[in-house]
C-alpha cells in the first residue's frame, strides 16, 4: 500500500510529513532545506511507495496569492516534470503555522524547542497531511 505526503512548501525550509500505509496516521518525516528538496524526494521516492503528494497553497484571507504562491506553483511545475504520473494536490495551509505552534506549547515543549522554526514547518505539514484524511478516508 502507498502513503500520502505532504509538503509545507517555503523558501528555505519544506516541512514534510507522510501517511503509514494504510493512511490512518500523519507523522512528520523531517524537515528539508527547500535547495535541498529535490534530492530528498527522489532518494525517498526510490525507497518509499507513495500515491499523491500534497502541498500547502499559500492564499491570504481574501483568497488572493501571497508572496510565496509563485514559490509554490514553480515549485509544483519542477515536480510534475520530474514525476509526471505522480498525483500534486494543493491544499490550503492557512493557519497550519499557527496550529502547529498552538500544539508545540500543548504538548509542553519548552520556549527554546517552539521557536524551532523547522519543527513548526514539519508539525504544518503532519497537521496539514491529518486533515486531509479526516476529509477525504
Amino acid at each position: 500500500m502507498a502513503r500520502i505526503m505532504a509538503l509545507d512548501y517555503g523558501m528555505k525550509r519544506t516541512g514534510i510529513a507522510v501517511t503509514d500505509p494504510l493512511k490512518i496516521i500523519a507523522t512528520g518525516l523531517a524537515t528539508v532545506d527547500t535547495p535541498k528538496l529535490t534530492d530528498y524526494l527522489k532518494d525517498y521516492l526510490q525507497r518509499e511507495q507513495v500515491e499523491r503528494v500534497l502541498i500547502g497553497y499559500p492564499l491570504n484571507l481574501d483568497d488572493t496569492h501571497t508572496h510565496a504562491t509563485p514559490l509554490v506553483d514553480k515549485f509544483i511545475e519542477t515536480f510534475t516534470k520530474l514525476y509526471p504520473a505522480m498525483p500534486i494536490e494543493k491544499v490550503d495551509e492557512r493557519f497550519t503555522s499557527k496550529m502547529a505552534k498552538t500544539a508545540m506549547l500543548e504538548m509542553g515543549l519548552r520556549k527554546k524547542q517552539r521557536r524551532d522554526k523547522a519543527l513548526v514547518d514539519e508539525i504544518a505539514a503532519t497537521i496539514m497531511l491529518q486533515d486531509y484524511l479526516r476529509n477525504h478516508y
